[in-house]
Parts: C-alpha cells; structure tokens; sequence
C-alpha cells in the first residue's frame, strides 16, 4: 500500500510505467470497493495513467451505493501502484492491467466513506498502541451449473476433500489457482468443500490492507474462471437448504517489532495476555459488528446450530463448534493466531477486517479478562444449559443485528459518523425488501391451513 504522499510513491508509478510500456498495455481498470464490498470498475487508457496517479479520476459517487448523495457527487479515485496487476485471462493483443484505488474528494482529502480507508485508518489506530494486524480469511464458496430454465444447481456431487475424476472441477481450481499466482496471490490450498458443488480457497497470512485486497481479487477470480467454463461462482453464504453455507474463518494476530505479540512461551497453551484481551473484546463487541461479518438476509440462514456455523458467543482451544477458536499452532511463535468463524465472503472485506481489529483492540484498551475457553461442542447444548453457562448468541438476522450495529458506539468510531449512516441505510434497505417478500416455503406451509 502506497498513499498519494508516500515519499517513495513516485518510484513504485515509474516501475508501473515501465511495464506497461515494455508490455504494450492499452488500458487499465481501475478497482474500488462500494459499502456493500462489490467491486467496481471503470477502464482508461494508459497513456493517460501517469495523470491519474497524480490527479486521480473523477467518478460520480452518487451513482456507487453508500458514496454519498447528488449533490456530493464528485470524487476521485487515485491508483495505488503497488496494486497493479496484468489481468491473466486477457491475450496480449487486448492486454489489460488492474489497480485498485483509493477515494478522494475534490479537495485533496481522503474520502471518509472509502471501505479501504476505513481499514486503514483502524491499522493506524493500532500501530499508535504499537501493533500491526495480520490476516487471512478461508474463503468458500459454491460452483453452480445452470439446469435448463431452472435456477442453478451444484456442479457436482462431492464432498470434503474430493477428486473428481472428470477434471471438471480440479480443471476449475487449478485454473483459479494459476490466476492467483500470475496476479501476485500465494496460494496455500485449494479443495472441495463439504456441501455439493462448494470449494475453499486459502492464501498465505499477511497485512491487512493486502489481505483485503487479496480477498476481492480472488473473488473476481472465482467468477470469471467459473463464467469462462459456462458455470456461475457465487459466494452467497447459503444457496441451498439442508447443506453447509460457505463461510470465510479469519485468521488473526497482532504483531509489534517484527514479533507476534500473540505468543506467550510461558503460558501453558503458549497464548499471549493480549491474544485473551483481544479474544475477549470480540467477544464483548461481537453482536455490535454481526451486521458487517454477516451482511446480508441470507447470511443468517448459514447462521444456525450443526452447519459448522457458530453461532454461541464463547471461545476454546481446537474447539471448531466454538465462536473463536485458537488453533494448534504446533508452538512456532509466529504461527500464533486466533480464528472466527462467523463471518462470511459476501461481506466487504475491508469493513470486516477493520470490525475484527477494533473490537479485539477495545480488548486490549479496556483490559479485559477473557472468560474460560469452552472445549465442548456448543452445538449439543440445549436452552437450559446454555442459560446455566451464561452463553449469549450472536443475532439471529439482519434485522436483529443492525439494532446493535446502529446502538454501538465502538461502531460509529471505527466507520465515522456518515459512513456509519451511510452502511446502516444501505443494509436496512437491504432487509425492508427481504422481509416484504413472501417466500414459496411460506406459501407451501401455510396456504391450506390459514
């Protein structure tokens, strides 16, 4: 990541310079996010680029959900070179790069609604307390085939961790995994998931900022693989009834001078006294930061008991039916991390990674003591005994979660007063159509008997 006044910025638009020229490229996509985390895109000519990464583009803003109204219409997105990407699926011929953006206004000052400069402002809010935030999300999701005029189908029968002998799948991953490499992603695993027709795909761990900006490459990727072999790659959290949603677990760390802080050689599961704060002000702040981990309707049908979805606010050692999970790290400092397992790849992964910070860094500020890790599954809980061990859940729709989102003062902080305005009227347009709608499972229930 590289600001407009990074005193190296003109260095990394020279070597970008170069390589467009030496490669013949013609155009250029600039990406950005809207609050929602879809990607937007709009192409210029590369001859024009070395005056875009001074002056921006204009766009109109008013046109992108969550950038504002008419009359502030007016913003600039400004390249950052570091991001700049040969788009791999196009030939030489029509050779095409991509760099993703950040928001400015008209006046020189950052655009305070920018999901990327939300997260960046949280990272700095971290590195005055002396930390940098490291990440990686599991990022899953569904291979659909279309079914004559009816809606889509798995591409496949399999389950978790399947070959599939016709290569139709494996032909898929490996061409994803090509993209990836070719446009800077290390890859680690790439594999059949557990419902029909779902996959997972991991990278290596790293800043958050590229974490992020990892994240929406690869789901560009998955799509356009998926449309380039007549099938649809989508990342709704809960396509089908009856199976497992796809789900992004994210894993975290906090590091200082090179180290990570969330190792403790002493401790007896070696876990850091920050790494407990910072589980436990997830914990706290979990229903106030539910409406951006889990940002959609349909997010909260993945969100139920016995799918590996966990719902119950608690969190244990290995414990995979727990909220928050610290994984064996096998006692190698650096591998030491947190998980949670709530969150989903619908969301905009800026928003999400700068939710998970601020709330496990309130944690560490306001000192708080995580209460002890529960290594049972939760799931087999019933109400009576979830009420005897105090065990809340997270909410169970958007509605729900947006009533805490809109009440959390740490949630305000951490979007700003008219973003935080801007996410909570996007989203809660977003439920009143879900809930007017009048489902076929309503009609099949009740039509007869009422």
């Amino acid at each position: 990541m590289i600001g407009k006044d990074d005193p190296n910025r003109k260095e990394y638009v020279n070597q970008v310079i170069d390589r467009i020229n030496k490669k013949g490229i013609n155009y250029v996509r600039l990406n950005f996010t809207d609050i929602h985390g879809i990607i937007k895109s709009f192409a210029v000519r590369t001859k024009d680029l070395e005056r875009y990464f001074e002056d921006g583009a204009f766009f109109d803003g008013s046109s992108v959900t969550g950038y504002g109204s008419i009359e502030e219409s007016d913003m600039i997105a400004v390249p950052d070179p570091t991001t700049f990407q040969i788009i791999p699926w196009r030939t030489e011929e029509t050779g095409v790069c991509r760099l993703i953006c950040d928001i400015y206004n008209p006046d020189g000052s950052r655009y305070a609604g920018d999901p990327r400069y939300i997260l960046q402002k949280t990272l700095d809010k971290a590195r005055e307390k002396g930390f940098d935030f490291h990440c990686a999300p599991e990022l899953e999701f569904f291979i659909l085939k279309q079914d004559g005029d009816l809606a889509a189908k798995p591409s496949d029968l399999r389950g978790y961790f399947d070959w599939d002998p016709s290569e139709f799948n494996e032909t898929m991953r490996r061409q994803m995994a090509d993209y990836c490499l070719k446009m800077g992603i290390d890859i680690e695993v790439l594999h059949h998931e557990v419902a029909t027709g779902q996959h997972e795909i991991d990278f290596r761990y790293g800043p958050a900022i590229d974490t992020a900006d990892n994240a929406i490459t690869i789901k560009m990727i998955v799509k356009v693989v998926a449309a380039l072999n007549d099938a649809i790659g989508t990342f709704m959290p809960k396509p089908f009834f009856g199976v497992n949603g796809s789900g992004m677990h994210v894993h975290q760390s906090l590091w200082k001078d090179g180290n990570n802080v969330f190792y403790d050689a002493n401790d007896p599961h070696k876990i850091s006294k920050i790494m407990k704060q910072f589980i436990a002000g997830q914990l706290k702040y979990a229903p106030d930061m539910t409406a951006v981990l889990a940002s959609w309707p349909n997010s909260y049908k993945r969100l139920v008991p016995g799918y590996e979805a966990p719902v119950y606010i608690a969190w244990g050692l290995i414990n995979r039916s727990s909220l928050i999970r610290v994984p064996n790290f096998g006692n190698k400092a650096n591998a030491a991390r947190c998980e949670i397992r709530c969150p989903d790849p619908a969301g905009n992964p800026y928003l999400q990674f700068a939710v998970l910070l601020a709330t496990g860094l309130q944690g560490i500020i306001e000192e708080l003591e995580a209460p002890s890790p529960m290594d049972m599954n939760v799931y087999k809980l019933n109400t009576k005994e979830m009420k005897k061990k105090g065990l809340k859940s997270i909410p169970g729709s958007l509605g729900v979660a947006l009533e805490y989102f809109e009440n959390s003062n740490l949630m305000k902080e951490t979007f700003c007063e008219k973003p935080f305005k801007n996410y909570l009227y996007a989203k809660l347009e977003e439920w009143d159509e879900y809930r007017k709608q009048v489902h076929g499972w309503e009609l099949t229930r009740y039509m007869d008997k009422l």
